[in-house]
């Protein structure tokens, strides 16, 4: 579908295998703030028993991929991927060892600091950039792959580390999964993580280099603008179900083992249905596929306020699962449409810091409500208060893209 005619394809099978083992390497460095949101009852009980403390610490690693996809995209930029995500995977591992300290700073600069900024920030926003440069025809479902590593490691952690973390504590699992992804990412990262095509071929009129006097017939930093702050919106709601619905289930008097099943369910249903996302994003392009996923997220949303039974949650996590899967790549392919190849190297990775900060912002603001109210309706209504201001921002956008496309813009 984007394709241009008679350019050259950049895409391999080489392509895949590369894609293939980005998955991978995310799915082992999004295990880690995983731990914390499992362990949340826990770790709030030796700090105080208020939640908003572990809420807040995986609210500071999620600021921390975004702003250290900033810092660590410049540098991958001139140093390589290859050396930012091996140096990534030593950070996590120390990030996890600090953070089992025991004081209340030691998990917050474990996990915002050694976790989030250096460690997986080094690997999140540059490898957007660096896997879109090796495709072109489909780039949609090249980036709905490799952004399914965070669900993937959804939907395989929550559930060991449950088992783990009742065995041998929390603590005893952060050091020896630290240990773990040290020795599988750096392996991985040495043998595939080679020079992308695309980079070989920027020098070229390819792929959109030329800057673009409007986008949609507005200036490019308004949409880039509106764009951000839709995302924003759009992740404080995405974040509350994930980081908090082991506890929202225990508190329902559900079991830790069915808790963790039912977030394995959820981001199962996310990284499954994110492929399918893909293919409908190379399809239709990144703004409607956008709009389409916020207003099923919103729906979900909603069905957790009047949902209470085990049976029933678990449909409900499902569901909120499918409508958010493709959301997150939607809008980074909407990015690589609207704006030149040279400006993606800073463009992806300041828009994953605002995801990362809605993300914060969601996870963190759900622990606070608990913290006042007792209960988790207040937050659930505020996120689908946030999901409502993402719709109308995206649906603007997507009215403004049919104008443009219809010739009616000037």
């Amino acid at each position: 579908m984007h394709q241009r005619i008679g350019v050259p394809s950049v895409e391999t099978p080489a392509s895949w295998i590369v894609a293939t083992a980005v998955l991978v390497i995310l799915a082992l460095s999004f295990g880690a703030p995983w731990i914390t949101i499992i362990a949340l009852k826990m770790i709030a009980a030796e700090m105080g028993g208020l939640r908003s403390v572990p809420a807040l610490a995986t609210a500071l690693a999620w600021i921390g991929f975004g702003t250290g996809g900033i810092a660590m995209g410049y540098v991958a930029e001139r140093v390589g991927v290859r050396a930012t995500v091996i140096t990534g995977a030593v950070m996590i591992s120390i990030g996890l060892a600090l953070s089992t300290g025991g004081a209340t700073w030691q998990l917050y600069v474990g996990q915002g600091l050694f976790v989030g900024f250096l460690g997986v920030g080094g690997m999140n926003a540059p490898f957007y950039v660096y896997v879109s440069q090796w495709f072109d025809r489909r780039r949609g479902s090249a980036l709905a792959l490799i952004s399914s590593g965070s669900y993937l490691a959804g939907a395989v952690w929550p559930a060991i580390f449950e088992r783990a973390i009742a065995t041998m504590g929390w603590r005893h699992t952060m050091l020896a999964y630290g240990v773990l992804e040290v020795a599988v990412i750096i392996p991985l990262a040495a043998i595939f993580l080679a020079r992308p095509p695309e980079m070989l071929r920027a020098g070229g009129a390819f792929d959109g280099w030329r800057k673009p006097e409007t986008v949609m017939g507005w200036p490019p930093n308004l949409v880039f603008a509106l764009i951000a702050f839709a995302v924003i919106f759009c992740c404080i709601p995405m974040a509350m179900p994930q980081q908090h619905l082991p506890a929202f289930c225990s508190d329902l008097g559900i079991s830790p083992t069915h808790g963790a099943a039912m977030l394995s369910v959820l981001l199962g249903t996310a990284f499954v249905s994110r492929q399918f996302w893909g293919w409908v994003s190379d399809r239709i392009g990144g703004i409607k596929t956008v709009l389409t996923g916020s207003a099923l997220q919103i729906v979900a949303l909603a069905a957790f306020l009047s949902t209470q039974d085990e049976i029933g949650l678990f449909t409900v996590a499902a569901g909120f699962g499918l409508g958010f899967a493709g959301i997150i790549p939607a809008y980074i392919l909407a990015i690589r449409e609207l704006f030149p190849a040279s400006e993606a190297s800073w463009r992806i990775p300041a828009f994953l810091l605002c995801s990362g900060g809605g993300m914060a912002i969601g996870g963190w603001l759900a622990g606070v409500l608990y913290d006042h109210f007792g209960f988790y309706t207040p937050a659930f209504v505020a996120g689908v208060a946030a999901n409502a201001v993402n719709l109308v921002i995206i649906g603007t956008l997507a009215i403004r893209q049919k104008y443009a496309t219809d010739g009616r813009v000037g």
